[in-house]
């Protein structure tokens, strides 16, 4: 059983810390009625969420996970989307079971922590702060706050540097193929959440350096 020595643990938040589906379906769906569309529901929001509101948006109005995009339709729904949401950030959002014991664990053992994800800070921020987890995280690297976002690299290796480490002295926490390749590319060990996104697709697929059910188990693997 491989066991991990990392200093800095950056976590996800999307699909990892916290189930954001309710809330993004919610919007979604009200999108739709304003835009005289049907509703798309929560099973097909949760096959597409995982890579930033905006490629939702697209998603919700194509109906397919790589559709053809009508621009104008997109332009008119994306701000509805954005004043949406702003209000319905963690309205249904909760925890996954067994994250606050996670963290709780991992702040005890005096691990750097960092919270990577590609949701933009207008709504990164007010969600960990209303789930009462923001104080765990000594950075938060949201999608808007470099030029890139994962599954490049950029967001991995800045958060290292900010904690003056090496990337091989650094682990990510996530769920999706994206936070594989980002931490691949970075030279991060991985570790992968069973229950996330990933677009329906068994996350073990991706090879993970280990893939567990709850936050709660890392004890076992640090």
């Amino acid at each position: 059983m491989k066991k991990f020595q990392p200093k800095l643990i950056m976590i996800d938040v999307d699909g990892t810390l916290v189930d954001s589906v309710p809330d993004l379906t919610y919007c979604v769906d009200e999108m739709a009625v304003k835009l005289g569309m049907e509703k798309r529901g929560e099973d097909k929001v949760r096959h597409w969420v995982g890579n930033g509101v905006s490629k939702l948006v697209e998603r919700a109005i194509t109906g397919e996970l790589e559709g053809q995009l009508d621009k104008e339709l997109f332009d008119k729904a994306y701000p509805i989307f954005l004043n949406l949401y702003a209000e319905n950030t963690a309205k249904r959002s909760c925890l996954y079971e067994g994250v606050r014991e996670g963290l709780d664990y991992l702040s005890l053992q005096g691990y750097y922590l960092g919270c990577v994800t590609n949701k933009a800070a207008q709504f990164t921020h007010p969600l960990l702060k209303v789930l009462g987890i923001i104080d765990y995280f000594k950075i938060v690297i949201s999608g808007d706050t470099l030029a890139k976002r994962k599954p490049d690299p950029m967001p991995l290796l800045y958060g290292a540097e900010y904690f003056g480490l090496r990337p091989e002295g650094c682990l990510m926490i996530g769920d999706s193929v994206s936070d594989v390749k980002a931490s691949r590319s970075a030279g991060f060990d991985i570790i992968c959440m069973s229950y996330g996104y990933n677009h329906g697709n068994n996350i073990a697929d991706e090879r993970p350096d280990l893939v567990i059910d709850s936050m709660s188990e890392l004890g076992k693997y640090l």
